[in-house]
């Protein structure tokens, strides 16, 4: 009797427990409600090669879209043949800034495209005129002859909090309107090759398609754009990063206004400082930012800054880590004369510079040394396999992929995949590959052999050039 009853106490005991637990979830179902209408299906459309009269089927499209997503060839049968060939779409996601249609989305959705298709909630559909991109921070600016269109709230990304309930709204893999959930994972992440956006990372499931939308907090209020996930597959693994709308909104401003984005520049090179340098250099903890290059004719040259300080701060601003540096240099308007604070032979110094203005076309400071190299003809920078890539290899040849573009884009080839074969042919030099691809008929598709993380693919990709 007494285990009866001590069983019965239990349980009533975690059923209080759970649904108290469960009261205190989320209702987002108002934010659904009030904010869709704010949400945009964007369509990038890159033209190709004319294939005459044939087109695709709405089934042929669908499916080969689904195949091009995940670097799966087409099987026989169902894609176009060798000499077909139809407009490459690829899809995002954006918001509405202003009611008369100011949107913004990602960069690297509508980039490349040379129409842009968005598509409102009400099915309504305009061509888009593309008013700027900033690839740097992955934000694009877009307008529409529309009126009287409702518009998102803005949130400030600074009051979040990890563990904060947000909501992404978007078209993954084209279906459009659709919510996912989740919780603030980070503030502030660093992403490799990153310099200016502190992204905030979250659990939120985000997938193609999803990109450009908006991050919602609990108020409704649109706290980030949807920009990147980390991904193994290809497909969400539980790690997604949104720029701050902050970020984004002094992007969009100067785009609208400008017509491009003007930031501060230092015109030097940094790395990280390690528990070895703190060592070697006399320092107390691994802050800052150590100039490994500098020039003279740079601001930072000018103003005396040379390889082997350390900037300890940026006009007061305390560098925790190097990769803070770049962000608090950009967003200093040029030819402003700010402080810095840099340790140099075991003392503290400061300097006073004069901020100049990045030079468009100049790549950011970084450990690594920017590819001169161009893409050939699917438009591919390769290099040769080294040594450590030919263990995983088991010996053979390959071609690394350094930077991929147009077709190899849209053929779903990564940065980072290897080419092991163009047509059963094993490859054995970036020469004689690029040789060979120049040989290839304009409208021909090769069939390249892909290694990637530890599998191998086949990957179709048509010359369209």
């Amino acid at each position: 009797m007494k285990i009866n009853f001590l069983s019965k106490l239990i349980a009533t005991f975690l059923f209080f427990i759970n649904f108290s637990h469960a009261v205190s979830l989320p209702d987002f179902t108002v934010l659904a409600e009030q904010q869709g209408n704010t949400v945009v299906n964007i369509s990038s459309i890159k033209n190709a090669v004319n294939r005459g009269n044939q087109q695709l089927s709405p089934q042929e499209e669908h499916m080969q879209e689904f195949f091009n997503r995940f670097g799966i060839p087409m099987p026989p049968g169902m894609g176009p043949n060798d000499q077909q060939q139809k407009q490459m779409s690829a899809t995002g996601s954006g918001f509405i800034l202003e009611s008369d249609g100011y949107i913004i989305t990602n960069a690297h959705v509508v980039g490349e495209a040379d129409s842009i298709i968005v598509k409102l909630a009400d099915k309504r559909e305009f061509q888009a005129k593309l008013l700027g991109i900033d690839k740097r921070t992955d934000v694009a600016l877009l307008k529409i002859d529309a009126k009287d269109l409702q518009v998102v709230k803005l949130g400030n990304p600074k009051d979040i909090k990890v563990g904060e309930w947000v909501a992404a709204i978007g078209s993954p893999f084209g279906l459009e309107n659709t919510m996912t959930v989740g919780v603030i994972s980070a503030k502030g992440r660093a992403l490799p090759q990153e310099n200016f956006v502190p992204f905030i990372q979250t659990d939120v499931a985000i997938n193609p398609g999803n990109s450009g939308g908006p991050l919602f907090n609990t108020d409704g209020e649109v706290i980030g754009i949807n920009s990147q996930i980390y991904s193994r597959t290809g497909g969400y693994m539980g790690l997604s990063f949104a720029i701050p709308i902050d970020v984004a909104m002094d992007v969009a401003d100067q785009l609208k206004n400008k017509g491009r984005v003007v930031r501060g520049w230092l015109g030097i090179a940094i790395q990280e400082v390690t528990d070895e340098l703190t060592e070697a250099l006399g320092l107390k903890d691994k802050s800052g930012a150590l100039v490994a290059a500098v020039n003279k004719d740079t601001p930072a040259g000018k103003a005396g800054i040379e390889a082997g300080d350390v900037i300890l701060k940026f006009n007061s601003k305390v560098i925790e880590k190097s990769s803070d540096l770049p962000k608090y240099v950009g967003i200093t308007k040029p030819n402003n004369v700010v402080p810095v604070e840099i340790w140099r032979n075991g003392k503290l110094k400061t300097l006073r510079v004069k901020i100049g203005e990045m030079p468009s076309d100049r790549m950011q400071a970084s450990n690594k040394k920017p590819n001169q190299e161009s893409a050939n003809r699917i438009g591919l920078v390769l290099k040769e396999a080294s040594a450590k890539d030919k263990k995983l290899l088991d010996g053979r040849n390959g071609l690394v992929v350094a930077k991929a573009t147009g077709p190899a884009v849209s053929s779903q080839i990564r940065n980072g995949d290897i080419i092991l074969a163009l047509n059963n042919t094993p490859v054995t030099s970036v020469r004689a590959f690029n040789r060979d691809i120049n040989k290839t008929p304009k409208g021909k598709t090769i069939a390249l052999l892909i290694y990637r993380n530890g599998d191998t693919l086949f990957v179709p990709v048509k010359v369209l050039n």
